[in-house]
């Protein structure tokens, strides 16, 4: 959670994986970001990469662009507009928001894979995960992640810890994030009784406290 380049290097430090999340950019938080990238890179600490809106803006896109030519990711986590800008394929995205568009997206998710020679997370009602060859979709899920804002946020540190701890097979780790994450969800939801986003916000992290390896395979959606 910092944003200050002066302790870049002691953050880094203690960290075992790095989640850098391009949020609401500021000059000073662009330049922490790089730093914080390249000390992983040379400590030989996973990168996570959050393209947060990255086709909202052309001063966006460029910085994302910049920051990724800049040190090597281990993996990209985004919705599919995000991904597709990153990609350089044809889609319409809006802000946050995936926006819309006709591409295959396990298509655009590999494109953005071989172009960055890193694992790519597309996340939305179905989760794309890929390598640039292998590809594996999750299917568990709610709609009620599309209502909660920082769901994608959420994601993406989930599939930093599992990086963390993966012995560096970070597509495997992404792909168990991805699942943990939509599985948690769709329990989640099946026990309210209506459509609340706070209140299916604060039982999702309390549920992702106390979820089993057993009640994921149960429900595990997987292809």
């Amino acid at each position: 959670m910092s944003a200050e380049i002066q302790e870049a290097p002691d953050m880094v430090n203690i960290s075992q994986a790095v989640c850098l999340n391009l949020g609401t950019l500021t000059v000073s938080q662009v330049a922490q970001m790089k730093a914080v990238g390249q000390l992983a890179n040379a400590q030989a600490k996973p990168i996570v990469f959050d393209p947060v809106a990255v086709g909202a803006s052309p001063y966006r896109q460029k910085v994302a662009e910049t920051l990724l030519t800049s040190f090597q990711v281990a993996v990209i986590r985004g919705n599919a507009g995000e991904i597709a800008t990153l990609a350089g394929m044809a889609w319409q995205p809006k802000g946050i928001d995936a926006g819309s568009g006709t591409g295959d997206l396990a298509q655009i998710a590999r494109a953005c894979a071989l172009k960055f020679h890193c694992v790519v997370v597309l996340s939305g009602p179905t989760d794309v995960i890929t390598d640039g060859q292998r590809v594996t979709q999750v299917h568990n899920g709610t709609p009620l992640f599309q209502l909660h804002v920082g769901s994608g946020d959420l994601l993406s540190s989930l599939v930093a810890a599992f990086t963390a701890v993966s012995e560096r097979d970070y597509f495997e780790a992404a792909q168990v994030a991805c699942l943990v994450l939509a599985a948690t969800g769709q329990l989640v939801v099946k026990q309210m009784t209506a459509d609340r986003p706070g209140t299916f916000a604060v039982e999702l992290l309390d549920k992702l406290h106390l979820i089993t390896v057993a009640e994921i395979e149960k429900i595990a959606e997987i292809s």
